[in-house]
């Protein structure tokens, strides 16, 4: 059959229009569906859909403001499951109160309408941003500025477009205006406006403190802007802080306002001096202007302890820091039982150890203020309150400073700072105890303590209306400086020392605290009062005060006996016993004096003799001797001794004793005094017996060695003399003895007796010369 050209063309266009009517019918098709699948999708969402021709948007309301809008470029929804995939989404959440402008966007997005869920293919952004005008201002108004939003960088992000939560299990990487930092996983709750940085949170703070932050888990929060840390730990070089919690709270711009770590804060140092802090929580307040410090506040049981060769520890309730706008620490607020101790270092080995120069020191004041310089050393610090000082030391031995206010000033030695001095006023107290001792306690008006700078106290300085009480002793002066070293008390400024009836006076006063030994200096003079007059005694038995002056004194507490040295005198009533040094036993009344060759010990006794032995005594009404007369007798030896309940007045080296009309001189003498009770009963009358019935009175002499008498016509030499002030008789032996006399010459015999009263001579020959000679020689 022929094929007619015309007719197949006819039958080819008929077929073209045909077949393009099934494409154009098709194409529509083809679009109606898909334009129901979009249709779909809003209607399995159950709210509002605006939909344009290049993009597709979903949002959510409850009373007029939106929540959410979730806005992509393209849409395809799946048969299976109604699945629909979402490409270049951008979510933006308002919050309830329309107080937030949170965004999430990403590449590609699948949403599953049966869960609600919205899941992340890819990478996700995420930028938290407060916005407080947002309930004000028009809805889905954005914020006036957009300040410092907290990025986040994820993957396999999760939101739920029924509860507007958000979450993923991979890992985050976020940013704030001073820190960056990563995370594994995160949570957001839309109700609560809170982010949770699920575990493994690492941060690396910048700005004028870097530091590397790590934490166990963290939550950021709207209201209140925080930002939540469990576990944190930050770490710089050679330092380190831990704690149980640390919360970060954020100003409108998301920069941090301040810091509050809680829960066994824990702060250590490395370095030349190791330092600890311990604390119950602390709190850092953060100026606006570049993040700049301002205050760190530390509570409950406030801890700092360091470790060096000089342990220190500190301990308060709280502590406030104040910080200067160069992030340098100017002040430090510490109260509530503040305690600062600084503990001796130990002996090195093979060292010996003084147990006297081992000091712990503690500081107490319910408040105390310390002053930095250079925001690193402390430069002086101050107390209030109730301050005290303990000076802790071996032998149970116990310091305690006292003050009104104590005012700080350290200093800087081998790299660490150290207290270098302490001013304390008013009412300044310093008071030690010994175990099995009576306390010892000074006051003053003020108090000044100077540290060494190996460690420890050096000295503590008193001054204004200074008193001292040790048990019985007493004392007095402008200013007293003591040193635990040697614990010396040294007073200067009119010192005055009270003890036991004895009261001494000088320039200066060193009071041993530990021994109760005491040095005074420079014109002493002591006062003996409250004696009790002794009968059977001499020299010192009145109950008149006995008087010692000297340059320097040394008493000793047990037994309690004082040493005068340089040109010392001591007297009661008319007794003088003068020498360069002078030691007398209080409780024994005794004396020791000794001399030198430029000084000698001299001493005053009164002899009472009878001008008329050979007459008739007269007698006054009472019996006593009326011609009884009083005659000193001067006395010089190297070396003098005396006690009074022996009332024997031994002298030794070079001997002199001188009286009215004779001089002895020997190598020693014993002087016998007659007793008190028995001079008073021979006292004669008139102006001689004010005196005399004061004046140790001289019974008799025991000379030996080199004895020579001298008187005016005469002179006698021998090994011993016995002289008898009653008899005013003189018994001379050995050597053998002998008398020169101008007129008649020498006599000798084995025993030479002469009488001062009537010139009468006794001489005694041996067994080879029994013969008895008596002459009267004239004068």
């Amino acid at each position: 059959m022929p094929i007619h050209i015309p007719r197949l063309r006819r039958w080819f266009a008929v077929a073209a229009m045909g077949l393009s009517m099934v494409v154009v019918g098709m194409y529509l098709y083809a679009r109606w569906r898909v334009h129901n699948a979009l249709k779909d999708v809003p209607n399995k969402l159950g709210i509002e859909v605006q939909q344009s021709t290049d993009n597709f948007t979903i949002s959510k309301s409850d009373q007029g403001r939106t929540i959410f809008t979730l806005r992509a470029s393209k849409a395809v929804q799946y048969k299976q499951g109604g699945r629909a995939e979402l490409h270049d989404v951008s979510i933006i959440l308002y919050g309830r109160d329309s107080s937030r402008f949170d965004q999430i966007y990403g590449a590609d997005f699948e949403y599953d309408p049966r869960s609600g869920d919205v899941n992340a293919k890819g990478e996700v952004q995420i930028d938290l941003e407060a916005n407080p005008q947002g309930l004000t201002n028009p809805d889905q108004a954005l914020p006036k500025e957009l300040k410092n939003p907290i990025h986040l960088k994820t993957s396999g992000l999760v939101f739920n477009q029924k509860t507007g939560n958000a979450y993923t299990t991979q890992k985050v990487e976020f940013r704030v205006p001073q820190a960056t930092g990563s995370a594994l996983g995160v949570n957001y709750v839309a109700k609560q406006n809170a982010l949770t940085l699920v575990s493994q949170v690492e941060m690396q703070v910048s700005g004028p403190i870097p530091a590397q932050v790590t934490a166990s888990r963290g939550v950021i929060t709207r209201e209140p802007r925080r930002f939540v840390l469990d576990q944190p730990r930050i770490t710089r070089p050679a330092q380190r802080l831990e704690a149980e919690q640390a919360t970060l709270f954020l100003r409108t711009d998301n920069t941090v306002e301040r810091i509050v770590a809680s829960g066994n804060l824990r702060a250590d140092t490395a370095g030349a001096s190791d330092m600890h802090l311990r604390a119950a929580k602390g709190e850092v307040l953060l100026r606006s202007e570049r993040n700049a410090l301002r205050t760190a506040i530390l509570s409950g049981d406030v801890q700092i302890d360091s470790n060096n060769k000089q342990p220190m520890l500190a301990n308060a309730g709280s502590m406030v820091l104040y910080f200067s706008g160069k992030n340098q620490l100017n002040k430090i607020h510490a109260q509530q039982g503040v305690k600062l101790a600084q503990h001796s270092a130990p002996s090195s080995a093979g060292a010996p150890a003084l147990v006297s120069d081992a000091q712990d020191i503690e500081i107490t004041a319910p408040t105390m203020d310390f002053f930095v310089s250079d925001g690193r050393h402390l430069d002086r610090g101050q107390t209030s309150g109730d301050a005290r000082i303990a000076i802790l030391q071996g032998a149970g031995q116990r310091t305690l400073v006292t003050a009104g206010r104590f005012q700080a000033k350290f200093g800087v030695a081998a790299g660490r700072t150290q207290l270098v001095s302490l001013h304390g006023a008013p009412d300044a107290k310093v008071l030690t105890t010994v175990l099995g001792q009576p306390d010892r306690v000074s006051t003053s008006s003020t108090l000044d303590v100077a540290f060494r700078h190996a460690g420890g106290i050096d000295s503590i300085l008193q001054q204004g209306n200074v008193a001292y009480v040790d048990g019985e002793r007493k004392a007095w002066a402008n200013t007293a400086r003591y040193t635990p070293v040697d614990q010396m008390l040294v007073m200067t400024g009119s010192p005055r020392v009270v003890e036991s009836g004895m009261t001494t006076t000088a320039r200066t006063m060193r009071i041993h605290r530990a021994t109760g030994d005491a040095l005074a200096e420079g014109d002493v003079k002591s006062t003996y009062s409250q004696l009790t007059e002794q009968p059977n005694g001499a020299l010192l038995a009145s109950a008149s005060p006995i008087h010692v002056t000297s340059r320097s004194m040394t008493a000793r507490r047990s037994p309690a006996r004082a040493v005068y040295a340089g040109n010392a005198r001591l007297w009661q009533d008319a007794n003088i016993v003068e020498a360069p040094t002078i030691e007398f036993d209080r409780d024994h009344r005794t004396i020791t004096a000794q001399g030198t060759a430029a000084q000698p010990v001299s001493t005053v006794l009164i002899e009472m003799n009878n001008t008329q032995a050979s007459k008739p005594q007269i007698t006054n009404s009472t019996g006593k001797n009326r011609a009884s007369k009083s005659t000193p007798v001067t006395i010089t030896s190297a070396r003098l001794t005396y006690t009074d309940n022996e009332r024997r007045v031994h002298l030794e080296g070079g001997v002199v004793a001188q009286g009215a009309d004779i001089t002895i001189n020997s190598n020693q003498m014993d002087a016998y005094l007659a007793p008190r009770k028995q001079s008073s009963a021979t006292q004669a009358p008139g102006i001689q017996s004010s005196i005399a019935s004061a004046a140790a009175q001289l019974d008799r002499i025991v000379a030996a060695g080199n004895v020579i008498i001298q008187q005016p016509s005469r002179r006698a030499t021998g090994e011993k003399l016995i002289y008898t002030s009653a008899e005013d008789k003189f018994v001379l032996t050995g050597g053998p003895p002998s008398i020169f006399d101008a007129e008649h010459g020498k006599i000798t015999g084995d025993s030479l007796t002469f009488y001062n009263r009537d010139d009468r001579v006794l001489v005694e020959g041996g067994n080879s010369s029994p013969t008895v000679t008596q002459t009267r020689v004239a004068r």
